[in-house]
Formats: structure tokens, C-alpha cells, sequence
């Protein structure tokens, strides 16, 4: 190969590796199909590929899509002569033949396809130069309701093609408020959520949006751009509640009847129906238009009004706004009846009313709708039982119902009753009610008692409280069981502390005068009471009580000779638990009624702590106090009169002891069994609580924790956790294997300030599982194996010996008792 040739062939190659032309790497090869990828807008006269043919293949021939850009030589060097472009053939589909020196064809044709590139080099354009939109206020945020579309004519399957839509400007921009979004694949412009709620035709009935176009996705500062202006309309909201409806009860027109209707504010909505009172009946529907039905007759006093809600959804099911509140009143018609408030009325009058005096009223009802035409009432009285001494004694108000007397005041010996027989009617219906009027005796009679003096009545002082100790009797000549003849019993006089009180017998008006309280010699002892009777309805003007309605007593206390009283049954003192022997904690006094002196001592002081001074009652401290063993110390106070009957009466006494710092810091517990593996791989560390047995403040506890020996410290370590853990760590791990007894020394900070040190042991051990691990030692009083065995050969050995002494006893006096039987027979023969 000539030097020439070979400087053609690197300059191919260097090219072909330039611009990545061909297929695995090769620049030329031989005829057969090929696919190469070029970008758009190359310089012409670029190589793409050197073919090769076998003899007796002398050119080429090129033949396809070739649009006079693709050339090839008669060596096989395939290239184009002019740039390329995408948008104009994507892809050229190419044939080369080898042809011989007389043009025949040798070999192929063969498929070439040369797939151009895409660069970007076209800018995106709207599809429209000016956009015009309209949207409804209060339209749900982020439904589109006008799309904006550009082309690029650059490849969508790149970045070139990829187009992102944004808004650059609204006008005008209330309150620095976006109300329009736009969504950058699709183009589709909606409302934002403050759009929705802020959009108004009456304040800003336009709108004006400058919105662009960027393809490369947005993603290079090379991209091209493009805008456009849209024009928005903003219309009045009709997606609105209805007014309130109002339907008449019982309607006897068809049904369905359209009563009201709601539309959406675009077309396509599905409307639905949604009662939250969940009423068992629900006589409305919804067709597909917004028409609202009631479906059946309504009953006002069944229910006079209902509330329901009306919901557009879109094809999805997704609700398209706010469900709208739709309201009906059911009109009332006259169709009840009035009804009386019960079969019969009871009213009372005395019998001295006066003329024109209110006796009752009688309210009837009616189940139509109050404070209309079809609710209001009429009264007339139509018939009077007995007609004495005349007819027509009473009066009914028209329309209140409201009874008067109109003749003359009734009289009981005329007749205890009457009856009133009473038309109402409203609009179109009469009812009859009935009214039972009742003549009641007036208070006009005193009580009168049946002793003006009850004599003398005397009791002791410990008489029990309740005890029944007088009856009276006053008697009352009006109408019995009435408030006229029931008496009611007042002490008056001679009872100023409260200690009696009269309980009264409805059926009998009879007084028990009774012990409220205790009586007291030492206080009171004479009594001089004065009892009044009196009706518990007022007396008729003109009468007055008199002395014939009431009553003295006179009442004498004996003495009974009482134990000494304290004067509060429990005292309640606190010291210090560190108060020095003989201080004065406390003082209990008691008083004799009788006026003897009083003696006092001390009763459950288990850990004697306490005297008492017997004459003064004051208490004091005989021992060290200490709070710990007894926070709240009770004993009782026994006060004794001295001379008479010596009784005695108890109190109880409590001494609350306040803390001080008077015991050192210790373990909360018995630490036994901390331990690290032996040997140990790293430093470790355990951790141990401390505590007291001093109160605890609400600050807790707050221990300073800290090694007990300086010459441990090399090896040891303590660190506070929080005011009542440490933790005991290692620092190294060059321990034996051994039990160490670690000294902590633990303060308090108390005022005084209080110490101990107390011995941790801690024990390296082989572990098995993580558990340590120590070999049984021997147990006190066990013997070693040599001992038991010798001590078990001894055993044998005694058994051994009681057995061989045993069997030969038993053989010897075998014998003898044969010789014994010998001897018999012998002594039987010669017999014989």
C-alpha cells in the first residue's frame, strides 16, 4: 500500500472515530445490510462508510432514498454531500449494489438505513396566537377549564421535543396572589386553591395571563421559548343554594312535584341527594337536570321542616364543590281538631273569693302551627252542674281560657263542686272539655289547744337525744285535712339554745315534743317554754290568733354527773424529729362539768416517746423522736376528774415529725451477685442505685458517688448516672480471677451533710452462656470422698457382724430344742 493510501485510510479512520459513524468500531467492510445514525445539520462531504467487494466487483451502485444527499464512489466510500435533516426524512432507506466492469450486478442490493438524529434546532410555537377563556368563581381548584398547546417540530422522544409550559404573569395580581396555575405537561390552566375561594366578576371581571413555552424540558439555558397571551373571563358562581321552599302539608296535587332546583356551572355534572338528619322517611329526589322533587305528601306535625343537601360529583364520583344547603318549610293547613289538656280539670276556689276573681285556667291545645289563624282558640262556657244557688256564677275569657267568678262568692253548704262544660273551636273544629271546680273551706278557725298549761315536766341532763318527753293536742274546727285545720307547733319562749323541736301528726294534729340537742344542767336548768299553734295557710282577714292557741311547759334539768369534756376531740401538733428530751410538743386541755379538777395521762404511746404534765394537760418529749421509724405519732389523752365518780373521757393527739438529715446514704439493696467474664476482653462497667431513709423532697435525691480508696483508681472508675445511680467500670482488663471488694464512697449533700462507704463485691469468673461460672465447693460438714468410703465400709462391716451374730444365736438354740425333744421321747418311752 502506498504511503497516499495509507494516509487516506487514518484520515478515514480518524473521522469516522470523530463522529462515532458505523458499527462496532469498523469504517469499512465488506457489502452487507448496514444502519448508521448521523445527526441533522453535519457538514456535506462527510464519509460514512467504505464498502468492499470481492472480484470481479469493480463499483458500486447506490439506489433509495437518496434525495441527491447520498453519494457513493466506485472504491465503496458511501457518503453525503449536503447536511442533513430530521424534520425533513427521519430515517433514508438506501440499496448498494457491486457491480462488475460491464454493469452487472455481482452482489447485493443490499439494505442501508441511515437514521438521522435529532439536535435541536427548531423553537417550539403556540398553536394559536391568542387564547380566550372563561371560568366560574368558586370552580373547583385544579379542574383545567382552558388548555394552551404548542408544536415543536424537534423529536419527542428527546429533550428537544419536551415542552414545559409555565405562566410568567397574571393581571392584575391582587394581594401578590396567584389565582391561576397552569400544569406544565398538558398545558392546562385551572385554578389555584385561592383562586377558587377569592375570585369575584364583581371586583375583577378579567383576567390577563402571559403564558411561555420551553422545550429541552426546560432543563438547558440553550432551549427556545415561546409565550402567548390568554384571556380569561370570570363568571358568576351559580353552583348557589336555593331560596328556602315552602310546601303545603297534605297536598293533593300528583306527585313528583318540582319544588326547587341547583345547577353546576358546567355540563356533565351528576347531582345526588344527602340527608345527615338520617330521617326514617325522605320524600325528596334529584333528577340528572339539578330538579329537586318532593315525592310524597308532608305532615307538618309530623315534621315541619327538613334540611338536606344538595352534591355535584363529576364522572369520577369526586364532589365538584361544597354540597348546597337546601331547606323546606312545611306550610300548616287547619286540620286538627283543638284537644283538652286532660278528661277533666280540677280547679279549687274558697269560698270567700270575691267577684271577679280568677279561679284557673283551662288551656286547651291544637296541633297546627302556633301563632297562626288555624292555632287560635275560642272559650265558651255551654253548661254549669248544679245550677245553685244560680246558673251563670262563672265567666270564661274568650281566648285565654282564663275562669272568673261573675255572680257572687261561692258558699260550701251551697255545694262542695261544680262542673263546667266548655265549647272549643277554632276556624273549622269544636271540642268539648270539662272542668271540675272544687269550693274549699277558707281559713276562718284558730287552733284551740285542750290545755293552756301542761304542768312540769322534769328529766336528767343525759336524757338521749330524740327521746319523746311531752304530747300536746290543739284542735282546729275548719275543713279537716286542708291547709286550714293543719297545725303546725312553734316553741315561742324558753328555748333559745334549740334544744327541743315538735313533730306534728297529719292525720291527728297531735304535737310530740321532742330532744333535738342534749339538755345541760350546768347551761339551763329550768325551762319555761311557750308553745304556738298555727295554720299554715293565713287566716282570713278579721281573725287573729288568741292565748287559747297556745301553751306553756315548764321543763327542770337534773344533774347527772358527766365526765370531763375536751375541748376538741383531736390535737394536732409537728416538731422536728431532732428536738432535744423534755420540749413541750403539744397541749390538750379538757373541762368537768361538774367543776372538778381533771387529772391527765397518756394511752398508746407504744414507743414512748410522751409525757403529759397530769394537772397542766401539756406535752412533752421524753426520748429521741425519729421520723423515719414514725412519721405521725398517735396516742390518746386520758382526762380523769380526780374525786366523785373519777370518769374519764379520751382525745386523740397527733404529732407530725418534719425530717432532718440524719441518715447517711446506703445500697438500695444487697449487691451479690455482679460479676465480668474472665478474662475479660474490654473494659466493662455494672451499675448499682443508691438511696436513704430520710424523706423524700420533691427535689428527689441528688448522691455524689465516688471510689472509696485512691490506690484504686487505677484500676477503677465511678461516674454518676443521676442522683441515684453510678456506674462502677473497669479500666483495663489485667484483673485475676478473683472476688474484689470495691469501697464507694456515697455523700449525701444534706444540711449536715451526711456520708458512708459501703463494699461492693465484684467477681471475675469463667462464664458459660454469659453466666458465671464457679465449681461447687465442699459444704460445711460434708466429708471427702476418702472419709465417706471408709465410713461406708465401716457400715457394712457392723451390718456384716450383727447378721453373723444373729445366725449363729439362732442355730444354737435350734439345737438345744432338738436335745430338749430327745429327751422328751425318752422320758415318754419309759413312762410307757
Amino acid at each position: 500500500m502506498t504511503t497516499q493510501a495509507q494516509l487516506h485510510c487514518l484520515c478515514l479512520l480518524t473521522l469516522y472515530l470523530t463522529t462515532g459513524y458505523g458499527q462496532e468500531g469498523k469504517f469499512s467492510g465488506p457489502l452487507k445490510p448496514m444502519e448508521f445514525s448521523i445527526f441533522e445539520g453535519q457538514e456535506p462531504s462527510q464519509p460514512i462508510f467504505q464498502f468492499k467487494a470481492n472480484p470481479p466487483a469493480v463499483t458500486f451502485k447506490l439506489t433509495g432514498e437518496t434525495d441527491g444527499i447520498f453519494q457513493i464512489q466506485s472504491d465503496g466510500l458511501l457518503y453525503h454531500n449536503k447536511s442533513l435533516d430530521r424534520e425533513t426524512r427521519a430515517v433514508h432507506r438506501l440499496q448498494v449494489s457491486a457491480l462488475d466492469a460491464q454493469g452487472n450486478t455481482v452482489e447485493g442490493p443490499v439494505p442501508v438505513t441511515i437514521e438521522v438524529k435529532d439536535i435541536n434546532d427548531n423553537r417550539p410555537v403556540f398553536l394559536q396566537q391568542h387564547y380566550e377563556g372563561s371560568v366560574r368563581q368558586n370552580s373547583r381548584p385544579g379542574k383545567p377549564f382552558i388548555y394552551v398547546n404548542a408544536t415543536d417540530l424537534d423529536d419527542p422522544a428527546t429533550l428537544n421535543g419536551q415542552l414545559i409550559y409555565q405562566i410568567i404573569m397574571q393581571l392584575p395580581k391582587v394581594n401578590n396572589v396567584m389565582y391561576f396555575q397552569i400544569n406544565n405537561q398538558t398545558g392546562g390552566i385551572s385554578l389555584t386553591p385561592q383562586g377558587s375561594q377569592e375570585l369575584d366578576p364583581l371586583k375583577n371581571p378579567s383576567y390577563k395571563l402571559l403564558v411561555s413555552v420551553e422545550d429541552m424540558g426546560g432543563l438547558s439555558e440553550h432551549s427556545f421559548t415561546d409565550s402567548v397571551h390568554v384571556d380569561i373571563t370570570v363568571k358568576e358562581n351559580i353552583w348557589k343554594p336555593p331560596e328556602p321552599v315552602e310546601i303545603e302539608e297534605n297536598s293533593t296535587e300528583p306527585y313528583p312535584i318540582k319544588i326547587t332546583q341547583v345547577q353546576w356551572n358546567d355540563p356533565g355534572a351528576l347531582y345526588s341527594l344527602v340527608d345527615k338528619e338520617n330521617s326514617p322517611r325522605f320524600p325528596f329526589s334529584i333528577d340528572q337536570k339539578g330538579d329537586i322533587y318532593v315525592t310524597q305528601p308532608l305532615d307538618r306535625e309530623e315534621k315541619d321542616a327538613y334540611v338536606f343537601y344538595a352534591v355535584a360529583r363529576d364522572e369520577q364520583g369526586k364532589s365538584l364543590s361544597i354540597p348546597l344547603k337546601i331547606q323546606v318549610k312545611v306550610k300548616d293547613i287547619n286540620d286538627n281538631p283543638p284537644t283538652c289538656p286532660s278528661p277533666v280539670t280540677v280547679l279549687e276556689v274558697q269560698e270567700n273569693e270575691q267577684i271577679g276573681s280568677s279561679i284557673g285556667t283551662l288551656t286547651a291545645h291544637d296541633m297546627d302551627e302556633q301563632d297562626t289563624i288555624n292555632s287560635v282558640l275560642e272559650y265558651r262556657i255551654v253548661d254549669q252542674t248544679p245550677k245553685v244557688p244560680q246558673d251563670g256564677l262563672f265567666l270564661v275569657q274568650e281566648f285565654s281560657g282564663i275562669l272568673q267568678l261573675v255572680v257572687q262568692s261561692l258558699r260550701k253548704w251551697d255545694t262542695p263542686q261544680y262542673n263546667l262544660t266548655i265549647e272549643v273551636s277554632d276556624r273549622d273544629f269544636k271540642t268539648l272539655c270539662f272542668v271540675q271546680i272544687n269550693v274549699i273551706d277558707i281559713n276562718d278557725q284558730i287552733p284551740i289547744f285542750e290545755k293552756s298549761d301542761y304542768g312540769n315536766l322534769t328529766f336528767p341532763e343525759d336524757t338521749a337525744v330524740g327521746s319523746v318527753i311531752l304530747t300536746i293536742q290543739a284542735t282546729d274546727a275548719d275543713e279537716p285535712h286542708t291547709g286550714s285545720s293543719k297545725i303546725l307547733y312553734r316553741i315561742t319562749q324558753g328555748d333559745s339554745e334549740g334544744r327541743l323541736e315538735i313533730e306534728t301528726d297529719p292525720q291527728t294534729n297531735t304535737g310530740y315534743v321532742k330532744l333535738k340537742k342534749p339538755l345541760d344542767f350546768e347551761t339551763v336548768a329550768i325551762h319555761n317554754i311557750v308553745v304556738q299553734a298555727e295554720n299554715p295557710e293565713p287566716l282570713v282577714p278579721g281573725v287573729q290568733y288568741n292565748a287559747s292557741s297556745s301553751t306553756t311547759f315548764r321543763l327542770t334539768v337534773t344533774d347527772v354527773n358527766e365526765a370531763p369534756q375536751f375541748f376538741q376531740q383531736v390535737s394536732e401538733a409537728k416538731v422536728s424529729e431532732a428536738v432535744a428530751k423534755g420540749t413541750k410538743v403539744g397541749n390538750m386541755t379538757a373541762k368537768d362539768p361538774e367543776g372538778l379538777d381533771v387529772s391527765y395521762s397518756l394511752r398508746g404511746d407504744k414507743r414512748g416517746w410522751l409525757r403529759i404534765d397530769p394537772a397542766t394537760g401539756e406535752i412533752f418529749s421524753v426520748a429521741l423522736l425519729d421520723r423515719e421509724a414514725e412519721s405521725l405519732y398517735r396516742v390518746q389523752v386520758v382526762a380523769t376528774e380526780v374525786g366523785g365518780s373519777y370518769l374519764s373521757s379520751t382525745a386523740q393527739f397527733h404529732l407530725t415529725l418534719t425530717d432532718v438529715n440524719d441518715n447517711p446514704p446506703r445500697l438500695v439493696k444487697e449487691y451479690t451477685g455482679l460479676f465480668f467474664c474472665y478474662p475479660p476482653k474490654a473494659p466493662g462497667s455494672l451499675i448499682f442505685e443508691a438511696t436513704d431513709d430520710d424523706e423524700l423532697t420533691f427535689r428527689g435525691r441528688h448522691f455524689t458517688f465516688s471510689l472509696g480508696s485512691e490506690s484504686l483508681q487505677k484500676d477503677w472508675e465511678v461516674s454518676k448516672i443521676n442522683g441515684t445511680h453510678a456506674r462502677l467500670s473497669t479500666k483495663h482488663t489485667g484483673f485475676e480471677e478473683r472476688v474484689y471488694n470495691i469501697p464507694i464512697r456515697i455523700g449525701d449533700g444534706g444540711r449536715p451533710p451526711l456520708e458512708r462507704t459501703v463494699s461492693l463485691p465484684v467477681t471475675f469468673c469463667k462464664c458459660v452462656e454469659n453466666r458465671c461460672f464457679q465449681p461447687a465447693a465442699r459444704m460445711p460438714g460434708i466429708p471427702p470422698v476418702g472419709m465417706a468410703v471408709g465410713i461406708l465400709l465401716a457400715t457394712f462391716l457392723v451390718i456384716g457382724i450383727i447378721l453373723a451374730v444373729m445366725f449363729f444365736r439362732m442355730k444354737r438354740d435350734k439345737g438345744q430344742h432338738n436335745a430338749e425333744s430327745a429327751q422328751a421321747s425318752e422320758t415318754k418311752a419309759l413312762r410307757n
